[in-house]
């Protein structure tokens, strides 16, 4: 048979497409033709193919014209995942691999030379696509991609480490050989290792601590302002431990957009990532972009911690671009050529001086900045930016008696415990964090008390807050409530609340 068809997937964003490989053998002028929008990467595919197929023994149809077409035809297709199943089809298309036994599969992976098969960014996206889909296909991947996949519930993964391992498993006649090469993998991971640091390292700083544990339970952001060496990196850095354990859900959304970025490892899997840009990062490596698009760091913190040190040096493009991030949980990537869309639900935790100089109200230094440039240096976080983010928390500098002498502070395991549960109590409540209400959600599940309710008005018209600003303050209480274990939420609740919108102004 002259025609044959193997099944294989695109990437395009987190969406790994179906993708129809078409080989086809006529007489006629020898060539190679790939079809199909197909990429730079993609194209070279025709030399690989070629050459691993000769340096493996096999017959490369030399005096045929073969035409590969991958379909559909404007689906933009890219990498060189394409390389196997490009083989797979012209050998079945000259007899020698059953064309029949490939349904029912799919194939992906890059060729070398020789034959060997080496990894490919998406695989576990691919696993997902036929896991969401409630498909039975088979997946056949090279060694580091096929570990990923089999971490998806129920995946048929097989891994192969050269060509002539596949090409045993599909003979034109008898049964399949036996290949130490090819083998099916059933992942069974644990959950990774935290990264071991433990607030209990930093001695005192009791209110932002509790700042902390109020933004674990109820997945509100967060910015840090404090003179250098206060411990701001030292609380920032401890965050994600406090936070509640990935589902199987979270987890392979999180990986997925890893191997994406080929940054995905075995050994992280189930850990919440913790991402910390550089404050020089460009808006398109913050929030993602080119071509074709690639996640940026909001997306990699997917279900994790955004940390950005130096908050007011990054550029007020890179800044600006996280609002509505914060706001939606994704980040949609419009270009002329394509669009994508990548999620982005992370817990935003900025830090920053309070001044150029950063000692703007230390006790054991003078600040030397001008009211303008103090005035300048805060005003380049804009207003849209501040007002979604839930707590403003001063960090002030410890005096050298109490750093030395204190004790250290509770540990992050058992303020994890006291996050989970009040977290526990919200998703019992309402099906998702507080952090995560939306409009009359606010209203349903806030159960603010009469007195309450007054207090908060009274503190929105005093402080001139947006109804933004008022709201995140009311869902911010609620968390408060749910620590406490109140049913309803409390004068004293939204009284903690409101504390926590005043950090930046006070020094304006």
């Amino acid at each position: 048979m002259s025609l044959s068809l193997v099944q294989s997937r695109a990437q395009v964003a987190l969406e790994a497409a179906a993708v129809t490989v078409e080989v086809h053998l006529a007489n006629g002028l020898p060539s190679f033709t790939l079809v199909g929008l197909a990429d730079v990467e993609v194209k070279e595919a025709r030399e690989r193919v070629r050459s691993a197929l000769q340096n493996c023994g096999l017959e490369f149809p030399h005096n045929k014209r073969i035409t590969v077409n991958l379909a559909p035809a404007d689906l933009p297709k890219d990498s060189g995942r394409f390389d196997l199943p490009i083989a797979l089809g012209i050998l079945a298309a000259s007899g020698q691999v059953s064309a029949s036994r490939l349904a029912g599969w799919e194939f992906a992976g890059e060729l070398s030379l020789s034959g060997e098969l080496r990894p490919v960014r998406g695989a576990l996206a691919m696993s997902v696509a036929l896991y969401t889909a409630g498909a039975s296909t088979r997946l056949v991947l090279p060694p580091g991609s096929a570990e990923e996949a089999a971490l998806v519930p129920g995946a048929r993964v097989y891994r192969a480490k050269h060509l002539l391992d596949v090409v045993r498993q599909f003979p034109p006649e008898g049964e399949a050989e036996a290949s130490e090469g090819w083998s099916q993998v059933v992942t069974d991971v644990k959950a990774g290792e935290e990264t071991g640091l433990d607030l209990a390292d930093v001695k005192g700083h009791a209110g932002a601590k509790r700042a902390l544990e109020i933004a674990a339970a109820g997945g509100h952001s967060m910015l840090l302002m404090g003179p250098p060496g206060s411990g701001k990196s030292m609380l920032a850095q401890r965050f994600a431990g406090l936070l509640p354990a990935m589902t199987v859900d979270e987890a392979l959304e999180s990986a997925a957009v890893a191997s994406l970025s080929g940054r995905f490892s075995l050994e992280r899997w189930a850990v919440r990532p913790t991402c910390a840009p550089h404050h020089s990062a460009s808006a398109v490596a913050l929030v993602g972009g080119g071509s074709p698009p690639r996640p940026g760091e909001i997306s990699l913190a997917h279900h994790g911690v955004l940390f950005l040190d130096e908050l007011p040096e990054f550029p007020r493009a890179a800044l600006e671009a996280l609002r509505e991030p914060l706001e939606t949980g994704h980040i949609t990537i419009a270009r002329a050529a394509r669009r994508a869309e990548f999620p982005a639900r992370f817990q935003f935790v900025g830090a920053m001086n309070p001044c150029p100089c950063g000692f703007l109200g230390a006790p054991h230094k003078a600040c030397r900045c001008t009211p303008d440039q103090v005035s300048r240096y805060q005003g380049k976080l804009s207003g849209p930016l501040l007002d979604r983010i839930d707590l403003h928390v001063e960090v002030p500098s410890l005096p050298a008696q109490q750093l030395l002498e204190a004790p250290p502070g509770e540990s992050t395991v058992a303020i994890r415990a006291r996050c989970a549960a009040a977290r526990a109590l919200a998703m019992q409540r309402q099906g998702k964090a507080n952090h995560a209400l939306q409009g009359k959600e606010i209203d349903q599940h806030a159960r603010l008390a009469e007195a309450a309710g007054i207090f908060l008005q009274t503190a929105s018209a005093r402080l001139g807050w947006s109804a933004r600003s008022t709201h995140r303050v009311l869902k911010v209480a609620r968390t408060v409530a749910d620590l406490a274990g109140s049913a309803q939420t409390e004068v004293a609740h939204v009284a903690e609340a409101v504390q926590y919108r005043r950090g930046l102004t006070a020094h304006a």
